[in-house]
């Protein structure tokens, strides 16, 4: 996967993190697992996500980071996900983390749940279809200006790094389907930084429930 030059990271510095990229086949299809950030929180305040975070000191690598990470914010059983490997590490400049989205698949699907209160609001399993459905692709204009894709789904506006990565995964997977003609960038907002806190919408009911 080309790594824009937006997301290329630095030489040195930042904190190394991980994500967990993690496909499953749920009701509706090839699903992937996100998860809904509260509100209030000092980094990614309210915006949809892959489950993942910060190393801790007994991580030994990404697949140990994040799958750790992934069971505690959602309670995913660890037992049933099969490792398959890892993307390029990608930056993220907002918050100087230096992140590797770890793929993996859903061998065994468990019960997920917000299982960090503190952090997650809801959890979700996107199908796939959905993603890939013109009808939910739209296009955004960040708040540092720049401008990329984004997802309307499950009452869920999925944007910045998560959304370049859902993005670039359709591409390779053979899933992309043509965007929609005259799309226009729409606006998204950081918390305090913009009227209503337009990207950070999500329906409420997925908290502290699973969707399959």
């Amino acid at each position: 996967m080309a790594v824009p030059a937006v997301m290329r990271p630095p030489e040195s510095g930042g904190r190394r993190s991980a994500v967990l990229i993690l496909f499953g086949e749920g009701e509706h299809g090839p699903d992937v697992l996100l998860i809904q950030r509260n509100d209030g929180l000092r980094r990614h305040s309210g915006q949809p996500a892959f489950p993942g975070g910060a190393f801790e000191s007994g991580d030994e690598g990404p697949e140990d980071c994040a799958v750790r990470e992934a069971v505690e914010e959602t309670g995913v059983d660890p037992l049933g996900i099969e490792l398959l490997g890892r993307l390029p590490e990608l930056y993220i400049r907002p918050s100087a983390f230096r992140v590797t989205p770890v793929l993996a698949w859903w061998r065994e699907p468990s019960e997920v749940r917000a299982a960090d209160s503190g952090e997650v609001a809801g959890v979700v399993r996107v199908p796939v279809g959905e993603l890939a459905d013109p009808a939910n692709r739209i296009r955004v204009r960040h708040p540092n200006g720049s401008a990329g894709p984004a997802f309307q789904v499950r009452g869920m506006r999925v944007w910045g790094f998560t959304a370049a990565i859902l993005d670039r995964l359709l591409v390779l997977g053979g899933w992309e389907q043509p965007w929609l003609d005259g799309q226009e960038a729409e606006p998204v907002f950081l918390p305090g930084n913009g009227p209503g806190g337009d990207g950070r919408r999500a329906t409420r009911q997925q908290r502290g429930s699973r969707e399959s």
